[in-house]
Protein backbone atom coordinates (compact mmCIF):
# COMPACT_ATOMS: atom_id res chain seq x y z
CA UNK A 1 0.00 0.00 0.00
CA UNK A 2 2.69 2.50 1.03
CA UNK A 3 4.72 1.59 -2.06
CA UNK A 4 1.74 2.42 -4.28
CA UNK A 5 1.22 5.73 -2.47
CA UNK A 6 4.87 6.65 -2.98
CA UNK A 7 4.55 5.82 -6.70
CA UNK A 8 1.41 7.98 -7.00
CA UNK A 9 3.36 10.93 -5.63
CA UNK A 10 6.68 10.33 -7.43
CA UNK A 11 5.12 9.89 -10.87
CA UNK A 12 3.98 13.52 -10.81
CA UNK A 13 7.56 14.67 -11.28
CA UNK A 14 7.74 12.65 -14.53
CA UNK A 15 4.56 14.05 -16.08
CA UNK A 16 4.18 17.57 -14.71
CA UNK A 17 7.09 19.96 -15.20
CA UNK A 18 5.44 22.39 -12.77
CA UNK A 19 5.97 20.03 -9.83
CA UNK A 20 8.80 21.18 -7.55
CA UNK A 21 8.74 19.31 -4.24
CA UNK A 22 7.08 16.31 -2.63
CA UNK A 23 5.46 18.63 -0.09
CA UNK A 24 3.91 20.71 -2.86
CA UNK A 25 2.48 17.58 -4.50
CA UNK A 26 1.13 16.17 -1.25
CA UNK A 27 -0.59 19.43 -0.28
CA UNK A 28 -1.75 20.99 -3.56
CA UNK A 29 -2.43 18.26 -6.17
CA UNK A 30 -6.10 17.19 -6.18
CA UNK A 31 -5.38 14.33 -8.60
CA UNK A 32 -3.03 12.79 -6.07
CA UNK A 33 -5.51 13.35 -3.23
CA UNK A 34 -8.31 11.71 -5.22
CA UNK A 35 -6.22 8.63 -5.98
CA UNK A 36 -5.06 8.22 -2.38
CA UNK A 37 -8.61 8.48 -1.06
CA UNK A 38 -9.85 6.14 -3.79
CA UNK A 39 -7.40 3.44 -2.75
CA UNK A 40 -8.94 3.58 0.72
CA UNK A 41 -12.54 3.63 -0.50
CA UNK A 42 -11.84 0.82 -2.98
CA UNK A 43 -10.41 -1.36 -0.21
CA UNK A 44 -13.52 -0.72 1.89
CA UNK A 45 -15.74 -1.44 -1.15
CA UNK A 46 -14.07 -4.83 -1.61
CA UNK A 47 -14.83 -5.57 2.06
CA UNK A 48 -18.48 -4.99 1.09
CA UNK A 49 -19.01 -1.90 3.25
CA UNK A 50 -20.67 -0.25 0.27
CA UNK A 51 -22.28 2.76 1.94
CA UNK A 52 -19.11 3.74 3.78
CA UNK A 53 -17.05 3.42 0.59
CA UNK A 54 -19.53 5.57 -1.33
CA UNK A 55 -19.57 8.19 1.44
CA UNK A 56 -15.76 8.43 1.43
CA UNK A 57 -15.84 8.77 -2.37
CA UNK A 58 -18.44 11.51 -2.00
CA UNK A 59 -16.22 13.44 0.42
CA UNK A 60 -13.32 13.04 -2.03
CA UNK A 61 -15.49 14.44 -4.83
CA UNK A 62 -16.37 17.46 -2.67
CA UNK A 63 -12.73 18.07 -1.78
CA UNK A 64 -11.08 17.52 -5.18
CA UNK A 65 -13.72 17.95 -7.91
CA UNK A 66 -12.85 14.43 -9.10
CA UNK A 67 -15.50 11.72 -8.93
CA UNK A 68 -14.20 8.16 -8.75
CA UNK A 69 -16.62 5.37 -7.93
CA UNK A 70 -15.13 3.14 -5.20
CA UNK A 71 -15.79 0.10 -7.39
CA UNK A 72 -13.44 1.33 -10.13
CA UNK A 73 -10.10 -0.47 -10.45
CA UNK A 74 -7.06 1.80 -10.81
CA UNK A 75 -3.53 0.56 -11.39
CA UNK A 76 -0.15 1.87 -10.35
CA UNK A 77 1.50 5.18 -11.32
CA UNK A 78 -1.73 6.68 -12.65
CA UNK A 79 -1.69 10.47 -12.92
CA UNK A 80 -4.75 12.72 -12.99
CA UNK A 81 -3.52 16.17 -14.02
CA UNK A 82 -5.55 19.14 -12.71
CA UNK A 83 -8.48 16.75 -12.47
CA UNK A 84 -11.49 19.05 -12.12
CA UNK A 85 -14.54 17.40 -13.64
CA UNK A 86 -13.04 13.92 -14.05
CA UNK A 87 -15.66 11.15 -13.68
CA UNK A 88 -14.71 7.47 -13.44
CA UNK A 89 -17.53 4.92 -13.34
CA UNK A 90 -18.00 1.84 -11.18
CA UNK A 91 -16.79 -0.84 -13.59
CA UNK A 92 -14.01 1.22 -15.18
CA UNK A 93 -10.54 -0.34 -15.18
CA UNK A 94 -7.45 1.86 -15.51
CA UNK A 95 -4.13 0.13 -16.12
CA UNK A 96 -0.68 1.11 -14.94
CA UNK A 97 1.01 4.34 -16.11
CA UNK A 98 -2.13 5.96 -17.54
CA UNK A 99 -2.64 9.73 -17.63
CA UNK A 100 -5.98 11.55 -17.50
CA UNK A 101 -6.46 15.30 -17.87
CA UNK A 102 -9.28 17.46 -16.54
CA UNK A 103 -12.84 16.92 -17.71
CA UNK A 104 -12.33 13.27 -18.73
CA UNK A 105 -15.30 10.95 -18.41
CA UNK A 106 -15.04 7.16 -18.28
CA UNK A 107 -18.76 6.57 -18.45
CA UNK A 108 -21.38 4.03 -19.37
CA UNK A 109 -23.97 3.88 -22.13
CA UNK A 110 -26.34 1.43 -20.48
CA UNK A 111 -28.41 1.12 -17.31
CA UNK A 112 -27.85 -2.62 -17.22
CA UNK A 113 -25.82 -4.25 -14.47
CA UNK A 114 -22.40 -5.72 -15.20
CA UNK A 115 -19.46 -4.30 -17.12
CA UNK A 116 -20.56 -0.99 -18.61
CA UNK A 117 -17.51 1.29 -18.36
CA UNK A 118 -14.24 1.42 -20.32
CA UNK A 119 -11.01 -0.47 -19.74
CA UNK A 120 -7.74 1.42 -20.25
CA UNK A 121 -4.65 -0.69 -20.76
CA UNK A 122 -1.14 0.35 -19.77
CA UNK A 123 0.19 3.77 -20.77
CA UNK A 124 -3.02 5.24 -22.18
CA UNK A 125 -3.23 9.05 -22.34
CA UNK A 126 -6.64 10.76 -22.45
CA UNK A 127 -6.78 14.46 -23.30
CA UNK A 128 -8.81 17.14 -21.55
CA UNK A 129 -12.56 16.88 -21.94
CA UNK A 130 -12.55 13.51 -23.71
CA UNK A 131 -15.48 11.15 -23.16
CA UNK A 132 -14.79 7.41 -23.30
CA UNK A 133 -18.12 5.62 -23.09
CA UNK A 134 -19.27 2.04 -22.78
CA UNK A 135 -17.58 -1.33 -22.07
CA UNK A 136 -14.85 -0.71 -24.64
CA UNK A 137 -11.09 -1.24 -24.44
CA UNK A 138 -8.45 1.39 -25.09
CA UNK A 139 -5.37 -0.66 -25.88
CA UNK A 140 -1.85 -0.20 -24.59
CA UNK A 141 -0.16 3.09 -25.43
CA UNK A 142 -3.18 4.62 -27.19
CA UNK A 143 -3.86 8.36 -27.09
CA UNK A 144 -7.27 10.04 -27.03
CA UNK A 145 -7.39 13.65 -28.23
CA UNK A 146 -8.96 16.46 -26.24
CA UNK A 147 -12.79 16.58 -26.39
CA UNK A 148 -12.98 13.35 -28.38
CA UNK A 149 -16.00 11.08 -27.88
CA UNK A 150 -14.92 7.43 -28.03
CA UNK A 151 -17.52 4.66 -28.22
CA UNK A 152 -15.46 1.94 -29.94
CA UNK A 153 -12.27 0.07 -29.10
CA UNK A 154 -9.01 1.89 -29.86
CA UNK A 155 -6.07 -0.24 -31.11
CA UNK A 156 -2.67 -0.35 -29.46
CA UNK A 157 -0.56 2.81 -29.92
CA UNK A 158 -3.29 4.42 -32.03
CA UNK A 159 -4.48 8.03 -31.81
CA UNK A 160 -8.21 8.79 -31.73
CA UNK A 161 -9.63 12.29 -32.29
CA UNK A 162 -12.95 13.89 -33.12
CA UNK A 163 -16.68 13.40 -32.47
CA UNK A 164 -17.29 10.55 -32.86
CA UNK A 165 -13.64 9.61 -32.50
CA UNK A 166 -11.84 8.36 -35.60
CA UNK A 167 -8.70 6.25 -35.54
CA UNK A 168 -6.10 8.16 -37.49
CA UNK A 169 -3.96 5.16 -38.39
CA UNK A 170 -6.94 3.33 -39.89
CA UNK A 171 -8.03 6.27 -42.02
CA UNK A 172 -4.85 6.52 -44.03
CA UNK A 173 -4.86 4.93 -47.46
CA UNK A 174 -2.13 3.95 -49.89
CA UNK A 175 -2.54 7.02 -52.10
CA UNK A 176 -2.25 9.47 -49.23
CA UNK A 177 0.75 7.62 -47.80
CA UNK A 178 2.55 7.79 -51.13
CA UNK A 179 1.81 11.49 -51.46
CA UNK A 180 2.98 12.20 -47.90
CA UNK A 181 6.20 10.29 -48.49
CA UNK A 182 6.77 12.07 -51.79
CA UNK A 183 6.58 15.52 -50.21
CA UNK A 184 8.48 14.52 -47.09
CA UNK A 185 5.55 14.86 -44.72
CA UNK A 186 4.07 12.45 -42.20
CA UNK A 187 0.34 12.90 -42.68
CA UNK A 188 -0.56 11.82 -39.16
CA UNK A 189 2.26 13.29 -37.14
CA UNK A 190 1.15 14.77 -33.86
CA UNK A 191 3.27 17.53 -32.39
CA UNK A 192 2.97 20.27 -29.80
CA UNK A 193 2.40 22.80 -32.59
CA UNK A 194 -0.53 21.09 -34.28
CA UNK A 195 -4.08 20.91 -32.94
CA UNK A 196 -5.42 18.75 -35.76
CA UNK A 197 -3.10 16.40 -37.69
CA UNK A 198 -5.67 16.18 -40.49
CA UNK A 199 -5.52 19.95 -41.01
CA UNK A 200 -1.75 19.87 -41.26
CA UNK A 201 -1.97 17.10 -43.83
CA UNK A 202 -4.33 19.21 -45.95
CA UNK A 203 -1.92 22.15 -45.72
CA UNK A 204 0.89 19.94 -46.96
CA UNK A 205 -1.20 18.80 -49.92
CA UNK A 206 -1.95 22.42 -50.78
CA UNK A 207 1.78 23.17 -50.68
CA UNK A 208 2.32 20.33 -53.10
CA UNK A 209 -0.45 21.59 -55.42
CA UNK A 210 1.14 25.04 -55.43
CA UNK A 211 4.54 23.58 -56.32
CA UNK A 212 2.98 21.66 -59.20
CA UNK A 213 1.32 24.85 -60.43
CA UNK A 214 4.70 26.61 -60.53
CA UNK A 215 6.19 23.77 -62.55
CA UNK A 216 3.23 23.85 -64.94
CA UNK A 217 3.72 27.57 -65.57
CA UNK A 218 7.41 26.94 -66.27
CA UNK A 219 6.49 24.29 -68.83
CA UNK A 220 4.02 26.66 -70.49
CA UNK A 221 6.70 29.36 -70.68
CA UNK A 222 9.13 26.98 -72.38
CA UNK A 223 6.44 25.87 -74.83
CA UNK A 224 5.78 29.50 -75.72
CA UNK A 225 9.49 30.00 -76.41
CA UNK A 226 9.39 27.02 -78.76
CA UNK A 227 6.53 28.60 -80.67
CA UNK A 228 3.68 26.53 -79.37
CA UNK A 229 0.30 28.26 -79.23
CA UNK A 230 -0.14 28.10 -75.44
CA UNK A 231 -1.77 30.94 -73.56
CA UNK A 232 -0.21 31.69 -70.19
CA UNK A 233 -2.71 32.33 -67.45
CA UNK A 234 -1.19 34.55 -64.78
CA UNK A 235 -4.19 34.00 -62.53
CA UNK A 236 -3.69 30.24 -62.24
CA UNK A 237 -1.12 30.58 -59.47
CA UNK A 238 -3.48 32.62 -57.34
CA UNK A 239 -5.94 29.73 -57.33
CA UNK A 240 -3.39 27.77 -55.37
CA UNK A 241 -2.27 30.44 -52.98
CA UNK A 242 -1.44 28.22 -50.02
CA UNK A 243 -1.18 31.03 -47.54
CA UNK A 244 -4.67 32.20 -48.45
CA UNK A 245 -6.03 28.68 -47.88
CA UNK A 246 -4.26 28.45 -44.51
CA UNK A 247 -5.85 31.72 -43.41
CA UNK A 248 -9.25 30.19 -44.14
Amino acid sequence: MFKHINEDISVVFERDPAARTHWEIITTYPGVHALLIHRLSHWIWRKRFFWLARFIAYISRWMTGIEIHPGATIGRRVFIDHGMGVVIGETAVIGDDCTLYHGVTLGGTSWNKGKRHPTLEQGVVIGAGAKVLGPITIRKGAKIGSNAVVVKDVPENATAVGIPARILEEESNKQRDEMAEKIGFSAYAVSDNVNDPMTKAIHALLDHAAAQDVKLKQVMTQLNKLGADVESDAEVGKAFDVEAFKKL
